[in-house]
């Protein structure tokens, strides 16, 4: 049955930082400090923030999970990495091991989306073995790196002239809940979520700057490489697939499902589409526990 979603509709508040070799991020965390169970670290794409999980992570939470949601340098981040740093997606994912190592959370389950879920894949590229457990929702993979109508989109806003002009006219609702924005990605989009997720692009240029960083390091062909190495990662791994998704359709995520050892079980979500965790945040909660905990319990 299709539970109705636990938007998170308040804009961001501070965070705390931590201080990684590839720079500082804020992240979220959610639920006991003592949880009995193996941490949860949730890994979004571009131009979104923790807010995208958190009615996923308040779900867990209530159950005694422990949830951390570092905030990835993707466009909608405060904190800006600047030129020094690795801003290539094989530079996000080193930067996302580096949070796993800090905070010990080598036994977790790594829940990705979108473009998190390339950035896992060149994580576990250099370490098969960083977290304990793999889900993978809705996401990039092989040459879709991104899918259309984003990689048009993307392309112009790799050019520093346009990028400002393209976030600014994100104000407009209508615009950033077409499908130049977040009309594809979710139903019924919320507006201050939506809104609030371009601030960080529209009022700093060195947010802009790391986003070009990005999306100039984006190469479908490296991904295409690294996708069918997955074979080699010996995981318990589940996919939580938005049904509806037109982006990301449930043939590719299959695809992807099938390249891990011996197929990866593959759940469609109906009523979803990208962002799965917004549109049916228990299906996704219940998924992620059932792997976490059923894994522990497994001979």
């Amino acid at each position: 049955m299709a539970t109705a979603p636990r938007t998170a509709t308040r804009p961001p508040t501070p965070l705390p930082t931590v201080d990684l070799p590839s720079g500082v991020v804020e992240y979220a965390t959610y639920g006991p400090t003592d949880s009995a169970h193996p941490p949860i670290v949730f890994v979004h794409g571009a131009v979104v923030d923790h807010r995208l999980w958190e009615p996923t992570a308040l779900l867990l939470a209530e159950r005694g999970f422990r949830c951390w949601v570092p905030l990835m340098p993707l466009g909608s981040h405060r904190i800006p990495l600047g030129p020094a740093a690795d801003r290539s997606p094989r530079g996000m994912s080193r930067l996302l091991r580096e949070f796993v190592d800090r905070f010990d959370l080598s036994s977790a389950t790594l829940v990705a989306n979108d473009s998190g879920g390339a950035i896992t894949q060149f994580a576990l590229d250099d370490d098969p073995r960083f977290v304990g457990r793999l889900v993978f929702t809705n996401c990039d993979a092989f040459d879709l790196f991104p899918p259309q109508p984003f990689r048009l989109y993307f392309a112009l806003m790799k050019n520093r002239a346009l990028l400002k002009p393209l976030a600014e006219a994100m104000r407009l609702r209508a615009l950033r809940h077409s499908a130049l924005g977040v009309g594809l990605l979710l139903n019924d989009p919320d507006p201050e979520l939506t809104g609030s997720v371009f601030e960080p692009l529209q009022g700093d240029a060195r947010i802009r700057d790391d986003f070009i960083a990005f999306l100039r390091g984006i190469s479908p062909a490296e991904l295409a490489e690294v996708t069918p190495r997955m074979s080699g990662v010996d995981l318990p791994v589940r996919l939580v697939w938005g049904r509806d998704d037109r982006c990301f359709t449930p043939a590719h995520g299959r695809r992807l499902a099938a390249v891990f050892p011996g197929g990866a079980p593959f759940v469609e979500v109906p009523g979803a589409r990208t962002f799965v965790s917004l549109d049916q945040p228990q299906v996704v909660a219940d998924q992620i526990a059932e792997l976490t905990v059923g894994d522990l319990a497994s001979p």
